[in-house]
């Protein structure tokens, strides 16, 4: 492992607004190489930014600007990669750990922000034996809400959240891991041990608030099929229906989470807590209201603006449903929570309801 800051490699993987506002952060103070196997997207990165540098710009109105070593589409890069920060969907997470693989040296940390459904297992899976000598992390969530103000060129951190979860294999490496980790991301968020990986895929907040608000917009409850004049608020958006099914899908949570702690003995889930107790522990302080679960989403300074994922057609907006929000939070977050409710005997009828719609619109390869 590297000693200075300087000599310190991170490899920071894809080339959305949170993988890109990180490689802008990382490289201010470490040797960051920006990573993308999706399709021609670091080299159309590599060609924006050109030989500037690239500006991020944080709450306060400061700018920070960094230069990444390099932006590319190789995997040997790993060869010198002290840490791996997989910021990418987590469909695509297999991909980078087999590309990886055969170049990684022992002991590299690689963390998965956020962590899905059974990050570490299928970790493992692709790394077989190697993985064994290395350090696997998975984060709940990711530290900010951020989006790009240009592409390739600028990103805009609109919010940070002021603690957040991450769960370390093998235990005996969460020091020097979260140590690493919390350097990378500066003094906020507080990044917090979390004892297992199970913990944090159950209290994966995306797998309730994307799908569930989705449906909550969208679902044949509210919506009629008719183009919209402008793209909807999300998380500001969230009306009293909408409150309704997200309450229903992290309380069937919560149940499982009791009935998995009542079948395996020692089995910690104190991390996977309600929605609105989540928005409390990550939004303290950024609230006007903390009432309701509705009133901490419309009043969180930092989903300031954000909308919903939308499509232009003839000047008027159609719902995006291919969006990120049901490709990956349902297949590898709702699926999973479903899983193992069925294991253990539980019905869970708004997740069901939530799932079954998305399979119709994005026609998944799961039943429910």
């Amino acid at each position: 492992m590297s000693g200075s800051d300087a000599e310190f490699t991170v490899l920071c993987c894809g080339g959305g607004n949170a993988a890109q506002v990180a490689t802008g952060l990382f490289a201010v103070r470490y040797k960051t190489i920006a990573v993308s196997f999706f399709a021609d997207e670091a080299a159309k990165w590599k060609d924006a930014l050109g030989e500037a540098e690239f500006e991020l710009t944080t709450p306060g109105g400061g700018v920070m600007k960094s230069k990444p070593k390099d932006i590319t589409n190789d995997p040997s890069v790993a060869k010198d990669a002290d840490l791996i920060l997989l910021v990418v969907p987590s469909f695509a997470h297999g991909e980078y750990f087999e590309k990886f693989a055969p170049y990684m040296k022992p002991g590299t940390i690689v963390a998965t922000m956020p962590a899905r459904s059974g990050g570490d297992i299928l970790f493992a899976s692709k790394l077989g034996d190697k993985a064994k000598d290395m350090i696997f992390c998975g984060f709940e969530t990711l530290p900010w809400a951020c989006r790009f103000t240009e592409w390739g060129k600028k990103a805009t951190i609109l919010g940070t959240k002021n603690n957040i979860l991450a769960a370390v294999t093998p235990v005996s490496a969460t020091k020097k891991a979260l140590a690493k980790l919390q350097g990378l991301l500066g003094v906020n968020p507080q990044v917090l041990e979390s004892p297992n990986n199970l913990g944090i895929s159950l209290r994966n907040p995306g797998m309730i608030v994307h799908p569930g608000v989705m449906y909550g917009r969208w679902g044949p409850e509210s919506w009629d099929g008719a183009a919209k004049d402008e793209a909807p608020l999300f998380y500001q958006g969230v009306d009293d229906f909408t409150e309704t099914v997200l309450t229903g899908m992290t309380d069937e949570v919560q149940l499982l989470c009791r009935k998995m702690e009542e079948v395996a003995k020692g089995l910690d889930m104190k991390d996977a807590c309600t929605l609105k107790q989540w928005y409390l522990d990550c939004y303290d302080g950024q609230m006007k209201d903390t009432s309701s679960l509705k009133a901490c989403m419309n009043t969180n300074a930092a989903y300031d603006g954000l909308k919903h994922p939308c499509k232009e057609v003839d000047g008027k907006f159609m719902p995006d449903l291919k969006y990120r929000y049901l490709a990956e939070d349902i297949p590898t977050g709702l699926c999973f929570a479903k899983g193992l409710a069925e294991i253990v005997g539980l019905e869970t009828p708004t997740i069901d309801k939530v799932m079954k719609w998305g399979q119709e619109r994005r026609v998944y390869g799961f039943k429910v």
